[in-house]
């Protein structure tokens, strides 16, 4: 059963990272969006390309979009803590169940 372990922990690991690493590009996002960046420039296409298809529907269901401050990536940067305190710890933990 040690391969089971080792995949869910392999699994849980690349969870972690990649949920990490979408994290820090809506913070850079964040940032971006602060001043008036350049909408030509290929770092900030891509930041609006990785983050808007998240970002939208949660702006959709915000009911005060209106007030001039955008506090979609904060819900998401709270959704993806969440996910990984519950969702990879969860896996962590049911990868030594399986010893």
């Amino acid at each position: 059963m040690f391969i089971a372990e080792n995949f869910m922990l392999a699994l849980a690991k690349i969870l972690d990272i990649a949920l990490t690493l979408y994290m820090w590009i809506l913070i850079a996002r964040a940032v971006i969006s602060w001043v008036n960046p350049d909408p030509y420039n290929p770092i900030v296409m891509f930041l609006y390309r990785a983050t808007e298809p998240v970002m939208a529907p949660v702006r959709r269901l915000l009911p005060f979009r209106n007030l001039g401050i955008d506090i979609s990536p904060i819900i998401i940067i709270l959704v993806i803590i969440f996910l990984q305190t519950f969702v990879v710890r969860s896996m962590m933990q049911m990868a030594t169940i399986l010893r």
